[in-house]
């Protein structure tokens, strides 16, 4: 049993959302770790220098995930016919967004390492503002997606539906919740990354 979550562990880690999910985690739990911690210096302050040097190497590896969500938008395009009308507009603009975003930011990270002569300070302030449009656009569709699948589940339990077919909804149901606690978590950095004076920004640990 050991042997085989060590096998799944280490393909997790061989592919690059995989890879890319870890270094968000261990991200994310050193800023939260450094901003509980008593005092800047230390150990606080190193968890937070880590958090950073963590975040910047998932800006790196963004450079190449351009063409990925091209595809994924090309394919989605306005959405499958049978698919709930809102889902399919906010999961268009979803889209929109995602792609705007990257641009933004590789342009904000050329200018910070000299490539490109800018201000880099206006495109982070963009491309964060374009992730935060693309969170919320995604918390509005998991919200109305969990809306529906809870209405069938209650359709369900009045029916004769299978065991199989209501814990295939209630898998869903949790799958949408996650993903919206994710996506919350997200949003909240994201705003904490806008500047100053927009609800929490710039008051969560550096």
């Amino acid at each position: 049993m050991a042997a085989g979550a060590l096998r799944g562990l280490v393909g997790a880690l061989e592919t690059h959302r995989g890879r890319d999910w870890a270094v968000r985690a261990l991200s994310y739990g050193c800023q939260l770790a450094g901003g509980a911690l008593p005092g800047p210096a230390g150990l606080p302050g190193g968890l937070l220098a880590a958090s950073a040097q963590l975040s910047s190497c998932r800006t790196a590896l963004r450079l190449f995930d351009d063409l990925a969500m091209l595809r994924h938008s090309c394919s989605y395009g306005l959405g499958p016919e049978g698919e709930d009308a809102l889902v399919r507009g906010l999961s268009v603009l979803c889209n929109v967004a995602n792609q705007l975003y990257y641009p933004c930011e590789h342009l904000a990270w050329a200018a910070d390492v000299g490539i490109v002569r800018a201000g880099s300070q206006k495109w982070w302030t963009r491309s964060t503002a374009l992730w935060g449009c693309a969170l919320l656009l995604g918390i509005l569709r998991s919200l109305r997606i969990l809306f529906q699948l809870r209405r069938k589940l209650s359709q369900h339990k009045c029916s004769s539906s299978s065991p199989q077919s209501q814990q295939k909804l209630r898998a869903q149901v949790k799958a949408e919740v996650l993903s919206i606690l994710m996506d919350a978590a997200d949003l909240s950095n994201a705003i904490h990354w806008l500047p100053p004076g927009f609800l929490w920004a710039g008051r969560f640990p550096p």
